[in-house]
């Protein structure tokens, strides 16, 4: 996968255009893994305010307190145009991390017997990977004897979605999630593809409570407009520097968090576009949204503001930096509650009243 007139990443495949947009998401995300060993340090000056960061939390998802039992079988229409008929969930394949963390949320990780790369959470780690880089490796997948496989649009190569296929193992393909009203959507789709649709109720209805709990936790503004927060894309050992647009993905959560997103408002619509001094000057964010990895890639806040026309933006005269993890940020999934606190308390660090 590349990024459109940005420097490419060694081993990723080409996007295919339908998914293009969310071919750059999955790149963002997926470059985090081979940021891990990147240091750096985010300490600023004596007297300057340091990066907003979160206190880190165990890297765990939440199931329902009750194992479902899936009801089968069932026939669904997949994203792809093709009707599937699962008739066991006794070894299911996840093949992107927001679908894994569905899958373990629902109650079914007890019947997860391989993991995508991107499934980091605790309770998926000791499962083994089948993707080689971001691709899915088919013949991983049916080594394992799968009785279904999920995986969404951006998944691939195609010859690998086709090898499992031809194999005769059930594989659904759900719609990626684009932004937070697509949270109760996966959940669906995903549960009714495994015969839970009645724990896809309660997981939906659970999810968008914490959500709403979550939005009411925003102070509310006696006064000024809402912060400009800029969400970018940082890859320092690529000289990658990206700033994110209106088809991001991330325009969903800031707003949610009573945020403007900085780059839609300034009036970017791609995904994503290379970061110009002029492109900072006109979204003038008063915050910038960054991955956690992707700030170490930069020697934390103290490197990001040596980008050009980082420092001459209000974020980066007030060093107002707010970093989520990377395997979270975008998933819009049962965790993405967790996801809107952290931005909410980075943001308003001062707190307030709730709306």
């Amino acid at each position: 996968m590349r990024f459109p007139q940005y420097p490419a990443v060694s081993g990723r495949r080409a996007a295919r255009p339908r998914t293009a947009r969310l071919g750059v998401l999955a790149g963002a995300v997926a470059l985090a893994v081979a940021l891990g060993g990147c240091g750096g340090t985010d300490a600023p000056a004596s007297g300057t305010p340091k990066a907003a960061k979160a206190a880190p939390a165990a890297d765990l998802v939440e199931p329902l307190a009750t194992a479902p039992e899936p009801q089968l079988p069932v026939t669904v229409e997949s994203a792809d145009g093709t009707e599937v008929t699962v008739s066991s969930a006794d070894r299911i394949v996840p093949l992107t991390g927001s679908l894994s963390e569905i899958v373990f949320t629902l109650g079914l990780g007890e019947r997860v017997v391989a993991r995508d790369i991107t499934a980091t959470f605790e309770q998926a780690e000791k499962l083994p990977v089948v993707t080689r880089a971001h691709d899915v490796s088919a013949e991983s997948v049916l080594s394992l004897r799968p009785t279904v496989v999920l995986a969404d649009t951006t998944t691939g190569p195609t010859e690998a979605i086709d090898q499992i296929r031809d194999a005769g193992v059930p594989l659904v393909v759900v719609e990626p999630a684009k932004e937070l009203a697509d949270v109760g959507r996966r959940i669906d789709t995903v549960a009714a593809a495994l015969g839970v649709t009645s724990s896809g109720d309660e997981l939906k209805a659970r999810t968008e409570s914490r959500i709403e709990a979550v939005r009411k936790t925003i102070p509310a503004r006696e006064e000024g407009p809402a912060p400009r927060v800029a969400f970018l894309y940082l890859r320092g050992s690529a000289s990658v520097y990206l700033l994110g647009g209106q088809e991001s993905g991330a325009s969903s959560l800031l707003e949610a968090a009573g945020a403007v997103d900085a780059g839609k408002a300034s009036g970017l619509k791609k995904d994503f576009t290379a970061i110009t001094a002029e492109a900072l000057a006109k979204a003038a964010p008063d915050a910038i949204l960054v991955m956690t990895k992707g700030l170490d890639s930069v020697g934390g806040v103290d490197g990001l503001v040596k980008i050009p026309g980082i420092a001459e933006t209000p974020a980066g005269m007030d060093r107002r930096i707010v970093s989520v993890d990377d395997w979270v940020l975008l998933n819009y999934g049962p965790r993405t509650d967790r996801v809107l606190a952290e931005l909410v308390e980075q943001l308003y660090p001062e707190g307030g009243t709730g709306r």
